[in-house]
């Protein structure tokens, strides 16, 4: 049987969601119920309430329903009334249309709902190129076998950004504006390394702020710079690049990097379409990784944000843990050293301390009036 959770909401307008998380863990794990309870959050910055959870234990993937046809058709009899049902993996188009059959319920998968999150939160036009290219690239491949799914879609969670007839045109119409796109974004790209370099050869040192999504990141930019970033409860509060100067106890200046939040199982076509802008952590002179510790799962997270930042070729940056909103939890239960700081971005509590490790740890190497 499937172990399945009922949520109560009084809200009543919101999109009705069904999360399926698919165990294929051998012995006991607590992975997939994490993972759906992150699917969970991500549902709710969408929009969607979460009306029920249903985890299936099985070997491996159904190939025609990822559950099986029984299950589906629990599902099916089980929650009706529901509005979406999101997946906890990456579904086919085939897989979409079985599920959309079976249950007569609109269907997205993880990266669907991934990707209209981003579509419906970025706001410059570099971060609108990126989205519609990763929403391209990962429908594309699946048109012929959403046939008639595409055009019974409308409006709703899963469906912001390329409009349903561009979907519906030809591949040959769609790879050309996926080439237009990326053309676009490659000389936005161009431009942006001219940048990084302009600013190494005038001696300006950067500091990029990473950290797994609603860490605080952008919180923790605005009390330190004044800067007016939006900073959100949600997950992906803020997708675009926003810099400011922050002046260090010894007289150096540091630019400050606000960067997109790091997340499980970030969908490979959004890391390559973000990648110009996750490489400004992989040039900058010091990372400050920014964890919340009143989060259970912190140490886990932040191993995600560490093997993220390893890939990208940031692994040998100098980086200071910033243990963030420490006003929500005890005193002590973190080792601290020189690189490791104790902050709470909301109170700005240990900002001194962190000043003083990022100017202890930053690279002395370029002339301290810049």
């Amino acid at each position: 049987m499937p172990r399945v959770k009922f949520h109560e909401s009084e809200e009543v307008t919101q999109t009705k969601a069904v999360l399926v998380g698919i165990d294929t863990a051998q012995g006991q794990s607590d992975e997939a119920e994490i993972s759906l309870d992150e699917l969970e959050e991500l549902a709710l910055t969408a929009g969607a309430v979460t009306v029920a959870r249903v985890i299936q234990k099985r070997k491996s993937h159904d190939s025609a329903t990822a559950i099986g046809e029984g299950k589906l058709a629990e599902i099916a009899e089980g929650f009706a009334d529901a509005d979406l049902i999101i997946f906890d993996c990456e579904l086919s188009a085939s897989q979409i249309r079985n599920i959309e059959k079976a249950t007569d319920v609109r269907t997205i998968d993880r990266t669907m709902l991934i990707l209209d999150i981003f579509a419906g939160r970025a706001v410059s036009k570099e971060g609108k190129l990126q989205v519609e290219l990763a929403q391209l690239k990962y429908r594309l491949p699946r048109l012929s076998g959403l046939g008639t799914s595409l055009s019974r879609l409308g409006g709703g969670i899963g469906t912001r950004g390329p409009g349903e007839t561009k979907l519906e045109s030809d591949r040959r119409h769609i790879q050309r504006r996926i080439d237009k796109l990326s053309a676009e974004l490659k000389e936005l790209e161009n431009r942006r390394s001219f940048s990084r370099s302009r600013r190494k050869k005038d001696g300006v040192q950067t500091a990029a702020i990473v950290g797994y999504t609603n860490a605080g990141k952008s919180t923790l930019l605005n009390a330190l710079t004044g800067a007016d970033a939006l900073a959100e409860d949600k997950l992906f509060a803020t997708l675009d690049l926003l810099s400011r100067k922050l002046r260090l106890p010894d007289g150096r200046n540091v630019l400050l990097i606000d960067t997109v939040g790091l997340i499980r199982r970030l969908p490979h076509h959004l890391v390559q379409a973000f990648k110009s802008t996750l490489e400004e952590a992989a040039s900058a002179d010091i990372i400050l990784h920014v964890q919340d510790i009143s989060d259970p799962e912190h140490l886990e997270k932040a191993e995600v944000t560490s093997r993220i930042l390893a890939e990208l070729g940031a692994g040998e940056i100098p980086v200071v843990n910033v243990l963030n909103k420490c006003d929500l939890v005890e005193e002590g239960g973190d080792s601290q050293d020189r690189a490791t700081v104790r902050i709470s971005a909301k109170t700005k509590q240990g900002f001194e301390k962190l000043a003083a490790a990022i100017a202890a740890n930053l690279p002395n190497q370029y002339n301290i009036n810049h």
